[in-house]
C-alpha cells in the first residue's frame, strides 16, 4: 500500500529527511517513532501530497505522489498533529460539511456521518458545538473527519498528543478497531508503549534518517541480545538465588524486590533446564517468565547508538 524509495527533502543544506526507504502492505500498522524535528511530519506530508520531496519517489496504493496526487487524496485520510476546527458548527454539521467536500451527497451523507460518530463514540455529542468539546473529543472528531470517505490508508501524526490518560486509552482502542477493519495505518507518537500495543511494524527516525525499520519483535531482539528471566519461588528466595547463580546457563542473577532477575548467557534461549534445577533442589516454582523489554527502552538504546 505504501512504497517509499530514496525519499529526501532538503531545505538549503539541511536534510529534513534523507534517503528514506519503506514498504507497508495492506493491513500493516506502522509506528513512526522519533524526537521532535526528526522528519516524521515531513514524511507524512509528502505521502499526503502536501509537500514535494527534493528527490526520491513514493507510491500510495500504486499511485505516484508526482503524477497522481488526486488519486492518492481519494484513498488516504491524513490527520495532522494540529488541525483547526470550525467552532461555530455543531459536531454533526462539521462532519456533514466535510462529507460534502468529499462529494458524498443525499441520505448517504447523513448515514455515513452518523456511522463515523458511532465508531469514535461521539454520537451523544452530535448536537454539541465543536468549541465545547474537550481536547480528547476534538481528536476523536478529527479522526472521524478523515474516516468519512472510508480511506484505505490512514496517516495519523501524533493523534494522542496532549491527551490525558483516559483519552489516550480511548484513542488506542479506536486505533485497534481501525486495525481490525484492515486499514493500513502510519501513526507517529511519543507514547511508545502504546505503539507497541497496536503496531506490527515500527520505524525509528533520527536526524532525518530511518535507522530502524522492522517488526516490533525484531527490535526487541536487536536491543536485548540475551534472555532475562523473572523467577519467583514459594519458599527460601536466598537458597533459590544460590541455585540460579550457580547454574551454567546463567551469566548473572540478583534479587529485585520479590523476584530473582537472571540474565542467561548469550547462547542460551531455553530456560527449561534452569526450571528443572530449581524444582530438583526442592523449590516450589511459582513464576518463571521472560522479562520483556518495552519499546521505550528500545528507542532509547537505538537512538543512543548502543546497537546498530
Amino acid at each position: 500500500m505504501i512504497e517509499i524509495r530514496g525519499l529526501t527533502k532538503k531545505y538549503g543544506d539541511l536534510f529534513a529527511i534523507k534517503d528514506i526507504n519503506l514498504e507497508l502492505a495492506k493491513g500493516d500498522v506502522f509506528g513512526f517513532i522519533g524526537p521532535n524535528g526528526a522528519g516524521k511530519t515531513t514524511t507524512m506530508r509528502i505521502l499526503a501530497t502536501l509537500l514535494n520531496p527534493t528527490w526520491g519517489e513514493a507510491y500510495v496504493a500504486g499511485h505516484s505522489i508526482y503524477t497522481q496526487p488526486k488519486e492518492i487524496r481519494r484513498i488516504i485520510g491524513y490527520m495532522p498533529d494540529f488541525f483547526g476546527v470550525y467552532d461555530d458548527m455543531k459536531v454533526i454539521e462539521y462532519l456533514e460539511f466535510f462529507a460534502a467536500a468529499y462529494r458524498i451527497r443525499g441520505p448517504e451523507r447523513r448515514k455515513i456521518c452518523e456511522s463515523v460518530l458511532e465508531l469514535v463514540d461521539l454520537t451523544y455529542k452530535r448536537e454539541a458545538l465543536v468549541t465545547s468539546l474537550s481536547r480528547g473529543m476534538t481528536q476523536r472528531l478529527g479522526l472521524a473527519r478523515v474516516l468519512l470517505h472510508d480511506p484505505q490508508v490512514l496517516l495519523l501524526d501524533e493523534p494522542a498528543s496532549g491527551l490525558d490518560p483516559r483519552a489516550r486509552i480511548e484513542i488506542r482502542g479506536l486505533l485497534k478497531e481501525l486495525r481490525n477493519m484492515g486499514k493500513t495505518i502510519m501513526v507517529s507518537s511519543h507514547i511508545l508503549p502504546e505503539l507497541a500495543d497496536i503496531c506490527n511494524k515500527i520505524g525509528i527516525i533520527e536526524k532525518g534518517e530511518l535507522i530502524v525499520n522492522t517488526d516490533v519483535e525484531s527490535v526487541m531482539k536487536q536491543v536485548r541480545q540475551q534472555m532475562v528471566l523473572k523467577i519467583r519461588v514459594a519458599d527460601d528466595m536466598q537458597s533459590a538465588l544460590a541455585v540460579v547463580s550457580s547454574h551454567p546457563s546463567v551469566e548473572s542473577a540478583e534479587l529485585t524486590g520479590k523476584d530473582i532477575t537472571a540474565t542467561l548467557i548469550a547462547e542460551v534461549d531455553d530456560p527449561s533446564e534452569l526450571a528443572a534445577a530449581l524444582i530438583g533442589a526442592g523449590h516450589r516454582l511459582t513464576m518463571l517468565k521472560e522479562d520483556e523489554i518495552n519499546l521505550e527502552t528500545a528507542f532509547m538504546a537505538l537512538t543512543k547508538g548502543i546497537t546498530s
